[in-house]
């Protein structure tokens, strides 16, 4: 169970975040399904109430603080598993046009039911980010890409940014330990450029957001097939 309204609505206002009582009230029905669906199929590893809050709602929404996204945007979340950060962006942000992209379909099953429950538009793509940048129908379709992984931005690159059109944008949720210097010359490579690496905190764990700007066409040969990649990073 999340905690009351006016702790949640409190820790937010921390971050300069406004949270309205019905973003909350959706905000605790995710909770709880979330933990609920979890029982059975592995989405989080997290089931703590409070630790929810801050680790996947708050530290999601904090995004639209560094974050330019005009209205009407077109975003897609790429390995989105349980929903983040994307979800509960959407919740703070009806108007943001949302596809979720996962390759486990257990995992869109569990997301098409969630945004059901919370009255939440979206598209759900079952398939690999590296198939979809292929796929004419997702190739450079979107205003804004995101992911929330460990994956180093050279990697997180190949699989988004041929999704992104260009003057759009690639936003990448990290932690604060990698060299990012070392994966700008495959983010060019695939058309971006480095627009702002910010440092932050989320209730005093380091949190890093690297935006990148997608500046040119991705050459057509990118994204590599999943065994190139895995081989090796560009």
């Amino acid at each position: 169970m999340l905690p009351d309204f006016m702790t949640c609505e409190t820790l937010f206002a921390k971050y300069d975040i406004s949270l309205a009582k019905d973003v909350y009230n959706k905000l605790s029905v995710y909770e709880s399904f979330l933990v609920e669906y979890n029982q059975n199929v592995n989405l989080t590893a997290i089931t703590d109430g409070r630790e929810i809050l801050i680790k996947h709602f708050l530290d999601s929404c904090i995004l639209l603080k560094y974050a330019e996204i005009p209205q009407n945007s077109t975003l897609i979340d790429v390995g989105t598993g349980a929903g983040f950060p994307s979800v509960p962006i959407k919740l703070m942000r009806p108007d943001i046009k949302l596809t979720l992209l996962d390759s486990l379909g257990k995992r869109i099953t569990f997301l098409e039911l969630l945004c059901e429950k919370l009255g939440v538009e979206a598209d759900f793509v079952h398939g690999r980010a590296e198939d979809c940048g292929k796929n004419t129908e997702y190739r450079e379709k979107y205003d804004f890409a995101c992911a929330r992984a460990v994956a180093n931005i050279a990697l997180l690159s190949e699989y988004c940014l041929p999704l992104v059109r260009v003057g759009g944008e690639f936003l990448a949720m990290k932690g604060p330990n990698e060299d990012i210097s070392a994966g700008l010359g495959a983010v060019k490579l695939l058309g971006g450029k480095l627009k702002c690496d910010k440092e932050y905190d989320v209730c005093s764990e380091a949190r890093r957001l690297v935006t990148i700007k997608k500046i040119s066409q991705t050459p057509t040969k990118y994204p590599r097939n999943s065994s190139q990649i895995k081989k090796k990073t560009l």
